[in-house]
């Protein structure tokens, strides 16, 4: 079960991540070049306990996007745990029960008074931990559509999520197959 803590860090490691520049697409700008986006990305997440943000941070939240991007393409789970232990010991973690915002009792994984980057790498790292450990780390995905690579955790029950989401990549591949299928029965 993912309590809706974790749940909250894995959208937010997918958002940060998709905030990239898509990998063979050079025209694509990266969501997260100066401070606006990264106050937009802290608001849109409603990322907690976060103080006043500067140029720095911009640059340590995108050094943390390229340690998650790298979790996500890990080959095994040796290596994903390696690449996460690395980051959440680098964070500075300080795990500690909170009830903030209305939420029940939940965990924090960022030292009090961290920085976004380090809140992001510990709590995001964590919520990524405890997918490794429970031998779902298979759920770490990127867009089969050949013109889509952004990241998703496929949370489906039978973990069959394809797409980033179904109703623009996969609708417009199924749309494609459909149409191409007509055409080639037509003659």
């Amino acid at each position: 079960m993912i309590t809706h803590d974790s749940r909250c860090a894995l959208e937010a490691v997918v958002d940060l991540l998709n905030t990239a520049p898509e990998d063979g697409a050079p025209a694509a700008p990266d969501s997260l070049s100066d401070l606006a986006d990264l106050q937009d990305f802290v608001a849109r997440n409603s990322i907690s306990d976060v103080g006043s943000l500067g140029e720095r941070d911009v640059a340590s939240v995108r050094s943390v996007r390229a340690r998650f991007a790298e979790v996500f393409a890990a080959e095994d789970d040796r290596t994903a745990a390696e690449l996460l232990n690395a980051l959440v010991a680098a964070a500075g973690t300080t795990p500690r029960l909170t009830d903030h915002d209305s939420y029940d009792w939940h965990v924090h994984y960022f030292a009090p008074g961290a920085s976004v980057a380090d809140h992001l790498a510990a709590d995001g790292g964590m919520a990524l931990a405890f997918l490794v450990v429970a031998g779902e780390r298979e759920r770490l995905r990127r867009c089969e559509a050949p013109d889509c690579r952004h990241a998703f955790v496929d949370l489906s029950r039978n973990r069959s999520r394809r797409y980033c989401d179904s109703r623009t990549c996969g609708n417009r591949l199924h749309v494609a197959a459909y149409r191409a299928r007509r055409r080639e029965a037509a003659g």
